[in-house]
């Protein structure tokens, strides 16, 4: 990790830049994706399929035999946990929930707003060398509470065609039975477009990597919506000396273990620190099974030595990570202050992990610097709100002569004049 001391506001634009890739040679090849599955259908999914995943798949979605099997075969620990995590997940997710409140603007004149359900929905789980099995709690969970009739589910299958038990088991205990062995670029083509087995959803959720990425922007551009463009992993992490080194290392390799193309910030005050936390981070690396993938996003990863909390907090806010760790003794003063991020953990027993995991809160996060725009998955993810009004005779008469005003002045007369002929009604009676 690069260690860079004191950078003035001009050097910080070129410090907090993200790992890039030629987005244009992406964006190409995901075109060609989209297009062939849009023409192709099923057959494009499974030649991909045998391209991408060496998968030879007679049929695309999972059996109920399968979902059994899978079933059987996650270990009972683990099952146990997971059902921990799903419980809490599910308890912060549905408080999120709002009954809704009636305002009366005018005399006579109500209004409100009521929560719907979006009725189709696509979720996407990445799969590969880390299946994320707790992307589909954090996704399945809200969608079943918010009351989508449709939730389809995608990932991709392994060498032998079949998907990880545990992301299954997942599927199964949140209420998702149409699932489908489609990855990358290619599941987000036939969620968005359909095919002759999957029928298109409204919404497409969930993280990936670059080309899921770039997809999901690209379908948006033709109608499709999407939660929001959720790549690459990152995590920023804001330490004075009330932190503990070796956690702090810990947090930054949780990240840099995602994948080569992860990025991970340490803002530190004291150079003694950085050197005790560099230090940790060598040897905690060295024991990962995933070291190889962790060293390299290490390379792209800095360390940002600054003087005052309030140089922090400006990092901060320009970067917008999409996680922030903040072991630090004042933090009401960075929780305050810090206006972007995507999920913020306090102290030094707040691993990002835990919000990976199991607390509560939603891990699929804006990231690439999109948390100055979005925040991260919730309730109101699966749900549109409708507003509704309802006006009583003494209302429209109180309000009448205002919208009479102003559509005569927008030269909209038809619009005047649908108030006006109640007004005129009522002044018979």
């Amino acid at each position: 990790m690069k260690v860079i001391k004191y950078p003035k506001q001009p050097q910080l634009e070129e410090v907090l830049a993200r790992p890039t890739s030629d987005s244009q040679e992406i964006e190409g090849v995901v075109n060609t994706i989209l297009s062939t599955v849009k023409q192709q259908g099923d057959k494009a999914l499974k030649t991909y399929a045998l391209e991408f995943d060496k998968a030879q798949l007679s049929s695309l979605k999972v059996s109920h035999k399968e979902l059994v099997e899978a079933i059987n075969e996650v270990d009972k620990k683990l099952k146990s946990a997971i059902k921990v995590a799903y419980t809490n997940i599910k308890k912060f997710h549905k408080a999120q929930a709002l009954k809704p409140v009636k305002i009366e603007t005018t005399k006579g004149v109500v209004c409100w707003r009521e929560s719907r359900p979006i009725e189709n929905v696509g979720l996407y789980i990445p799969g590969g060398s880390a299946p994320l099995f707790s992307t589909v709690l954090m996704l399945a969970t809200p969608a079943a509470i918010a009351g989508s009739k449709r939730v389809v589910l995608c990932t991709p299958a392994n060498a032998e065609g079949k998907i990880n038990p545990a992301i299954l088991y997942c599927a199964t205990l949140c209420g998702v039975t149409e699932i489908y062995k489609v990855g990358g670029g290619q599941a987000i083509a036939a969620m968005a477009y359909g095919t002759e087995s999957i029928a298109p959803v409204n919404k497409i959720f969930g993280p990936g990597n670059r080309y899921v990425t770039t997809a999901k922007q690209l379908v948006q551009n033709e109608g499709v919506a999407i939660d929001m463009p959720a790549g690459p992993s990152e995590v920023m992490v804001v330490a004075d000396n009330t932190a503990v080194p070796a956690f702090v290392a810990a947090d930054l390799l949780s990240q840099a273990e995602h994948g080569p193309d992860s990025q991970v910030v340490l803002v530190a005050f004291d150079e003694g620190f950085i050197k005790k936390v560099q230090k940790e981070v060598t040897t905690q690396l060295a024991q990962l099974p995933r070291k190889e993938v962790a060293a390299i996003a290490l390379e792209n990863s800095k360390i940002i030595l600054v003087k005052k909390e309030e140089n922090a907090v400006s990092i901060i806010n320009q970067y917008a990570p999409e996680h922030l760790i903040l072991a630090v003794k004042n933090e009401q003063y960075f929780i305050k202050n810090t206006i972007n991020a995507g999920s913020i953990f306090i102290g030094n027993y707040t691993p990002e992990s835990a919000g990976d995991y199991a607390s509560g809160t939603n891990h699929t996060l804006p990231t690439n610097g999109y948390a100055k725009v979005y925040g991260g998955v919730s309730l109101d993810s699966f749900v549109k709100k409708i507003t509704i009004q309802k006006i009583s005779q003494q209302g429209i008469k109180k309000l009448g002569k205002t919208i009479e005003i102003m559509a005569a002045a927008e030269g909209l007369d038809a619009h005047k004049n649908a108030v006006t002929v109640r007004l005129t009604q009522l002044n018979k009676k």
